[in-house]
């Protein structure tokens, strides 16, 4: 398991800097090629993003951390198709992204379960919208179902769900269409600390079991330490990438391991500077 003494800490940079050299850009499965974005009215002009680059590798988990402001939702909508930048291209598997797309799979800390639908029928629903018949459709739900561990809830309704529950519900039906990557805004903000520790472990299971590419967004640091392969470290005002952070401790990690403090530590900082 690595410190974060000062040499350490370079070495650190300077495999970062090479991630996203010519050598790596075949592995690039999402590249963010110096977004902004700009909100204007009347009234105002709002620079959400500026001159934001990274880009996330074939299979990577990698969460996006910062404070208030800094555009970290902002960038997940551009990222998602749900929002055109102003400037600066965002490209999957080097195509540019002009819209939503089934290659990505959505999760909000909002459930947005339909309540009138069944646990089944809300992991169905995307698959009917793609026009998968049966008995595909079927399979494919039994197989999400099984992933989350809700074979036996597939017939309940939203409201007789833990938070917990409705979440893996949530991470069925986006990975249900068979998405190229995960894409996750704060989806455990809304559960409680022991519902949050558990979904942590049942998400690294599926990422591991599935090897989607995952971007996670969160305001929660230790979360990102524990979760991810890299965190992109954002500042505000305007929102833009302070530093990547590779996480180079063993899984499962522990928040008594004193290279997790290290890193938990050194992002706080750099999002405090």
């Amino acid at each position: 398991m690595a410190g974060l003494s000062d040499e350490s800490a370079a070495a650190e940079a300077s495999t970062t800097e090479a991630r996203t050299g010519a050598d790596a850009a075949e592995a690039r499965k999402v590249v963010v090629d110096g977004v902004s974005k700009v909100y204007e009215s009347e009234r105002q002009r709002v620079e959400a993003l500026s001159d934001v680059r990274f880009s996330v590798a074939e299979g990577e988990f990698v969460c996006l951390v910062g404070p208030s402001g800094c555009g970290k939702t902002t960038l997940f909508r551009t990222i998602a198709g749900l929002e055109a930048p102003t400037g600066g291209e965002i490209r999957l598997d080097g195509d540019p992204v002009t819209g939503p797309g089934t290659d990505r799979g959505m999760v909000f800390q909002e459930y947005g379960l339909f309540p009138w639908r069944t646990v089944r029928g809300n992991v169905t629903f995307g698959l009917e919208e793609q026009g998968v018949e049966e008995p595909d459709r079927s399979r494919r739900v039994d197989e999400m179902l099984g992933l989350v561990g809700l074979e036996d809830f597939a017939d309940a309704y939203p409201k007789e769900l833990s938070g917990g529950m409705k979440q893996r519900v949530g991470i069925a039906r986006a990975l249900a269409v068979d998405p190229e990557i995960l894409l996750a805004d704060e989806p455990f903000g809304s559960v409680d600390a022991q519902t949050r520790d558990m979904l942590h472990g049942e998400l690294l299971r599926i990422w591991s079991e599935t090897g989607k590419t995952v971007l996670f967004v969160t305001h929660d640091v230790e979360e990102a330490v524990k979760l991810s392969d890299r965190v992109v470290v954002m500042a505000a005002d305007p929102g833009r990438v302070r530093e990547v952070v590779s996480v180079n401790v063993d899984r499962p990690r522990e928040r008594t391991d004193p290279a997790f403090g290290e890193y938990v530590d050194r992002i706080r900082t750099l999002i405090g500077e």
